[in-house]
């Protein structure tokens, strides 16, 4: 069989082989939900996201105030950055991440402390 030939099967055999695998992982991932995250930047959010989130007081109130809402906090820790210059990421108990992002077009900073098992949300802040 003449290289060109060979050459040929071997290139339809690996599209059908891609397209298979890129529709069947894109399945996989729509059922389970799973993202995966290379970055530190999604690691942490979705570590952060993973954990039982509870609010400081200063929240609490941001919360009956109205200001904001848990659906809004929710978004900035799936779409935030985190600023880890200025994080506490060395604490062996519980890291202290600054995370920027925005809610209702107005830039925050939010401040979680991440805990083994939960997630605290000591403070919010607007830029704006």
């Amino acid at each position: 069989m003449a290289f060109l030939k060979r050459l040929g099967f071997y290139l339809i055999g690996l599209s059908i082989g891609i397209v298979f695998l890129a529709i069947f992982f894109k399945k996989k991932s729509e059922e389970t939900g799973v993202m995966f995250c290379y970055f530190p930047n999604c690691r942490t959010l979705k570590d952060i996201r993973s954990k039982t989130i509870s609010y400081s007081d200063a929240v609490n109130n941001l919360l009956k105030n109205k200001a904001v809402d848990s659906a809004d906090i929710a978004n900035v820790l799936l779409n935030g950055e985190v600023d880890f210059g200025n994080s506490d990421t060395k604490s062996p108990i519980c890291k202290t991440y600054i995370i920027e992002g925005g809610i209702r077009s107005r830039e925050v900073v939010v401040k979680v402390k991440n805990c083994e098992t939960t997630a605290l949300i000591e403070e919010i802040s607007f830029s704006n």
